[in-house]
């Protein structure tokens, strides 16, 4: 894939700088910044400007392809998406109540996405930034850089997306794209073998997980300036809770809060989602723009994800992790905290509850048992809801008599975040860009904003986060002002 830099014809007496495209996101999105001849920023935009069409591809389909189809969105978090839809077509095949081994093996496979996906996020993506710097040198503002200064941090990082990994390789079939989940239930337990095999492990991960939290949130003790204020604005924000208020998440109601954590709405059955949720469309993203029908378009934008759900949820039922969440919340003292970089305090602490939850569930006999599949009385229409990694996930179907899918929705968790982001971008451009030259570390920022959100990556591309980029700043009469190119090669300016 190669990066380029669009220029465009003067807008309004505006230079337009465009950063296409973002890297480590799941498909192509760029950023487009416009500047006046003072270097102050009059929009900033986040444009997703692919269009993948599996809502339509899907229709016409059996319905029980669909699990493994829609895994095909991503090949990061595959397993919210197959899960997401299996709980869809619960719903149509009549499984009202799963068998307790069905529910257990989905719980223990969900979690353990939560944790592989957790631990690629933070310690792959996001440490090179955290502690090296955002402007620091390129070169080493890596993995590779994190392997080479933090050896130790690099290993666990590794060893703990490799366990979360395994936990769905046995439940699922395979790493990734697996098959375990059907509707109605599972097509396989865990075997004695493959349960102590994982528990072999399994404390250490605590115990890592438990030190991943302790990590950044020294870094939040140590800079409380940068990670209080950096691209920070107040937002509404939603998730899944658990029927009895915990964190939950595989499954529950909804409920939402506004930016003073004042209560918006509980306990809606996600059946209903519609009567809640509305999708706003804009020419200039194949990403709609959700909002809370009962707010509007202009105020009822919201976030999802760790940030959200920490701070959304009465209690953890893990101990250590709900031992963090409370520091947590008292750290952001009577209100909400709404800094994007809190993401990762808040996504170490669900990485700690996911391997505390997974830890119970290993000692559980029911994974083990035989009793796989049930069904009932049929349904032609279904809502599947999960928290994935990245926030609230929604699969909705409709089904005709013959058994193929009329109707696909999706609301995936980086569309819930869209406007959210938006506004991260915005105020870090104008927080670091308005006025100053362009320089790589400049440009960083702007990405450690989007990356903050988790949006979807794709790991198998930049993986060490050197994206090609070129910018060109333009007067009025399109002479180049200043010019900026970063590629694997290296860097220069004029």
């Amino acid at each position: 894939m190669t990066s380029h830099l669009e220029t465009a014809a003067n807008l309004e007496n505006l230079r337009r700088i465009a950063i296409d495209p973002v890297s480590r996101v799941e498909g192509h999105g760029k950023v487009t910044i416009l500047l006046d001849d003072k270097n102050r920023v009059h929009q900033v935009r986040l444009h997703i400007v692919e269009f993948r069409g599996f809502e339509k591809f899907i229709q016409g389909r059996p319905y029980w392809e669909v699990p493994v189809m829609v895994q095909r969105l991503c090949g990061i978090c595959p397993v919210s998406h197959h899960l997401a839809a299996s709980k869809a077509l619960d719903v149509i095949v009549g499984a009202k109540h799963l068998t307790p081994t069905a529910e257990k093996i989905r719980r223990l496979m969900h979690y353990g996405q939560i944790l592989q996906s957790h631990a690629l996020h933070f310690f792959h993506l996001c440490t090179p930034d955290l502690l090296f710097g955002f402007d620091s040198e390129i070169s080493r503002r890596n993995i590779a850089g994190i392997a080479e200064k933090y050896p130790e941090t690099a290993r666990r990082g590794i060893l703990l997306r490799k366990f979360g990994q395994e936990v769905i390789r046995h439940t699922a079939g395979k790493r990734v794209h697996g098959t375990g989940s059907v509707p109605g239930g599972v097509n396989k337990s865990l075997s004695i073998i493959e349960r102590d095999e994982l528990l072999k492990d399994i404390y250490q991960m605590v115990a890592w997980s438990r030190d991943a939290v302790l990590m950044v949130k020294e870094l939040h003790h140590q800079n409380p300036e940068l990670y209080n204020s950096f691209g920070a604005f107040r937002a509404n924000f939603m998730s899944m809770v658990g029927f009895d208020g915990g964190l939950d998440l595989y499954h529950g109601h909804l409920r939402g809060r506004n930016a003073n954590g004042d209560v918006l709405f509980d306990g809606v059955d996600y059946q209903n989602y519609t009567q809640l949720i509305e999708e706003e469309v804009k020419n200039w993203s194949y990403m709609k723009f959700p909002y809370l029908k009962s707010l509007g378009r202009e105020l009822g934008w919201y976030r999802v994800g760790p940030l959200s759900r920490i701070q959304n949820c009465d209690f953890l039922a893990t101990p250590l992790a709900e031992i963090e969440r409370r520091e947590f919340i008292a750290y952001g003292g009577v209100m909400p905290m709404h800094a994007p970089l809190a993401y990762h305090w808040a996504r170490m602490i669900e990485m700690l509850h996911a391997a505390e939850t997974i830890k119970d569930l290993l000692h559980d006999d029911d994974l083990t048992g035989s009793e796989l599949v049930v069904s009932g009385e049929r349904a032609f229409e279904g809502v599947g809801v999960i928290e994935a990694p990245r926030g609230t996930l929604i699969h909705h179907y409709r089904v005709d008599e013959h058994d193929l899918v009329t109707m696909c929705n999706l609301i995936v968790s980086t569309t819930h975040n869209n406007q959210a982001m938006n506004e991260a971008v915005r105020r870090v451009a104008q927080q670091y860009l308005q006025g100053h030259e362009i320089t790589e570390g400049l440009l960083n920022h702007i990405e450690v904003a989007v990356r903050a959100f988790d949006p979807c990556l794709s790991c198998a591309t930049h993986a060490l986060g050197k994206m090609p980029l070129e910018v060109e700043v333009l007067n009025e009469a399109g002479e180049r002002l200043s010019y900026f190119a970063r590629s694997g090669a290296g860097t220069h300016a004029c």
